[in-house]
């Protein structure tokens, strides 16, 4: 795996030489955020779909994945 490269799942990737280290969706210039802000505030999936047709529906339940973890390991709890 090349320096500055860290795969966190089998589809999403943190590649300091990627749109700043940013996690993206493997493959694509896709970053996890999008993804996440785009399912918060849509329930549906085609227009994600549409815009980036190059996103599966397992790349965003690896984007989801992504970010529970993320919550997890800080220990993001709530009230």
């Amino acid at each position: 795996m090349p320096e500055g490269q860290r795969v966190t799942t089998d589809r999403i990737v943190v590649d300091d030489a990627v749109m700043a280290g940013k996690p993206v969706v493997r493959g694509t210039r896709i970053p996890v955020e999008l993804v996440l802000e785009h399912v918060a505030r849509k329930v549906a999936f085609t227009e994600l779909f549409a815009d980036y047709s190059r996103l599966a529906r397992d790349d965003v339940r690896a984007c989801l994945f992504f970010a529970a973890e993320a919550v997890r390991r800080t220990g993001g709890g709530g009230a």
